[in-house]
């Protein structure tokens, strides 16, 4: 009889089956009740002594004012079983404005001489309190009945951590989702003015009394849901959660819902990059916005992991139009259909070209007319790039030079090229290749009555860009591993894909022209404890669930990224977190003439000779666990 009972309740409840109408005319049955109840208590329940058709007219005249007020507000559309603070607020807001105009009517009807709509005043009164409270309670009844009988058998006790307001829509998300399997059982904020408060029944405790109290309450989930902790704390949590064996989750910022909506769903996995992510940066937004103002901007590499993530950024500003330039074009096809989703009137288009067809940009700046160029178009995988350095040269040296070039003839003003920590003393093509990049950039901001302003941006890895080290952790543990590390002892600096494109933005526009700007990258990070700390997130265990296996370093792969060359020196710009490179300086005509030769020797000359070409222009070059070792040392060229 009960489990009748039940699917009975859950049929009606289930989906949106009950029509606004319905919950409209149990509101005015609500309303008639409260008025009859009001007149009770007015006249002691002494009804006989008024009249039953004065007192019909009266409710007929309140009822009217309060479906009236109900109509105009729209209380009674919202789903009943999901109210919320905003739906409790048009309730009372449709009944104040009814009390208050029934007030009013009842002041003018008396000056006026009109007794027939006189109500007594104590029963307004009392009609107004008891309905709010009557449709409060109504409402509480469904929506905790609908809860009762949706929840599941088996639940996972969470605790949220943060009881602020993002703690708070996260227990609201998670109580508003008929198919919840969490069952909050305390908060944990930091905050000790909150401790031992009780939000919505639940408990509010200190991270200790938390951790202290977790295996009573057999806590097996923590959903950090708190917009502002530094992440040596979020790294002290993710700790303590891996030694208590509890999973932990992430409630993402207003900002990064998906379509904006906050629900159970949002709630996801933490991952390596909330770990390793440092402070938000702080930018300067006039700068940046005073630079970006009306501008056409084209980006080039704009469906790589910088380029888009730089397209992204630049859709914050008012920009005049972004022109999107890639030659891949399944990517590139993603990233326009992101964006047409996200932003429908964003001034963007995207362009399917490359970098190294001069004929094919010049069409491009032509027919945009660029103010400013980011060029983040390059070849990056260092092991392919020691296989084929021919088209490390064609790309991403020759992709700079034809769009260095272009920016020179069309008065571009700003142009912006993506470098990176493999150009330091590079002991790789791919590293090679980018600081040719930087000299030839360098070089060219050098000459007499330069309009474009030339910038270079130098930093270390980007946690989860197209082909970095994180995805490649992430598919192994999802297959089982083993999980596949060069060398026990190897290092890189780390950076999220949205730090390293504000720094981008920022050091784009404090350049003058011919500077190297070189970001903090923060410590080194060990490679090995980076994918320890990836399986023990994905809740295994090393050596049990997975392992970890060393294969040897890559050609052309050294130990430790350097940001700077031990020769070089840096100056402070008013960014903390950006310096400047002080480099050897070279004369345009000599870098022009030798780069010039290279790319024009790329079909005739055999990979060997053109890695000697670039180690006579990067002196520094020295090959390690490669086949052009060989080179280092000799004069290749005649």
């Amino acid at each position: 009889m009960v489990n009748k009972l039940r699917t009975f309740l859950l049929n009606i409840f289930k989906g949106r089956n009950v029509s606004p109408w319905w919950i409209l005319l149990i509101d005015m049955g609500i309303v008639t009740n409260a008025f009859i109840l009001a007149f009770v208590l007015r006249l002691n329940v002494q009804l006989q002594t008024y009249s039953v058709s004065e007192m019909i007219i009266k409710a007929i005249w309140v009822l009217t004012v309060y479906l009236i007020s109900f109509l105009l507000f729209g209380s009674y559309r919202g789903v009943i079983r999901h109210s919320n603070y905003h739906e409790f607020k048009l309730v009372i807001i449709a009944c104040f404005s009814s009390f208050s105009f029934l007030m009013i009517s009842d002041a003018v009807s008396r000056i006026a001489g009109y007794n027939w709509i006189n109500v007594p005043r104590l029963v307004v009164i009392f009609q107004f309190l008891l309905t709010v409270m009557l449709s409060f309670v109504f409402r509480m009844i469904v929506k905790e009945m609908y809860a009762s009988l949706t929840k599941k058998s088996t639940t996972t006790n969470v605790y949220i951590f943060g009881a602020g307001e993002m703690g708070q829509i996260t227990l609201e998300a998670i109580r508003n989702d008929k198919d919840n399997q969490y069952n909050v059982v305390g908060f944990i904020d930091d905050n000790e003015f909150k401790w031992n408060m009780v939000l919505h029944s639940i408990p509010v405790f200190g991270w200790d009394k938390a951790v202290k109290i977790g295996g009573s309450k057999r806590v097996d989930l923590v959903i950090m849901a708190i917009n502002r902790i530094s992440v040596q704390r979020k790294h002290e949590i993710a700790d303590t959660c891996l030694n208590k064996g509890w999973k932990l989750k992430v409630m993402p910022s207003v900002g990064n819902w998906v379509n904006g909506i906050s629900n159970q769903m949002q709630i996801r996995d933490i991952r390596i990059e909330d770990i390793l992510g440092r402070e938000e940066i702080r930018l300067n937004q006039l700068q940046i916005m005073e630079g970006l103002a009306n501008k056409m901007i084209v980006v080039t590499g704009a469906a790589g992991s910088i380029g888009s993530e730089i397209v992204r950024q630049l859709l914050r500003f008012p920009v005049q139009k972004i022109v999107m330039v890639d030659v891949a074009e399944s990517a590139l096809y993603d990233l326009q259909q992101e964006l047409l989703l996200s932003h429908t009137d964003a001034p963007f288009v995207a362009v399917l070209g490359d970098v190294t067809n001069y004929h094919r940009m010049k069409e491009v700046f032509d027919k945009y007319q660029p103010d400013i160029v980011f060029n983040a178009a390059a070849y990056k995988h260092v092991p392919l790039l020691e296989e084929f350095p021919y088209e490390a040269i064609r790309v991403n040296i020759g992709g700079v030079k034809v769009l260095a070039n272009l920016a020179v003839e069309h008065k571009v003003d700003k142009f912006v090229m993506i470098s990176t920590d493999k150009a330091v003393n590079p002991t790789n093509v791919m590293g090679a290749s980018k600081r040719i990049c930087e000299i030839y950039i360098q070089a060219l901001s050098q000459l007499k009555d330069m309009h474009t302003e030339f910038v270079t941006t130098r930093f270390g890895n980007v946690l989860g860009s197209n082909g970095s080290v994180v995805p490649l952790f992430k598919k192994q543990i999802e297959q089982g591993g083993p999980i596949t590390v060069t060398h026990k002892d190897i290092t890189r600096y780390f950076m999220t894909i949205p730090e390293a494109c504000q720094l981008v933005l920022e050091a784009g526009f404090m350049g003058q022209g011919g500077e190297i700007f070189v970001f903090d990258m923060g410590d080194p990070v060990k490679i090995i404890d980076l994918a320890k700390e990836m399986v023990s997130l994905s809740g295994l265990k090393l050596g049990e669930d997975i392992d970890i296996v060393f294969t040897g370093l890559r050609p052309g792969e050294k130990l430790y990224e350097e940001l700077l060359a031990s020769k070089e020196n840096t100056l402070p710009t008013h960014h903390e977190k950006i310096m400047i490179a002080m480099v050897r300086k070279y004369g345009f005509e000599s870098v022009n003439q030798k780069i010039g030769d290279m790319i024009q020797a790329l079909d005739n000359e055999d990979n060997h000779v053109l890695v000697g070409r670039m180690k006579e222009l990067v002196p520094e070059y020295k090959s390690q666990n490669s086949k052009f070792n060989v080179l280092d040392g000799q004069m290749i060229l005649k």
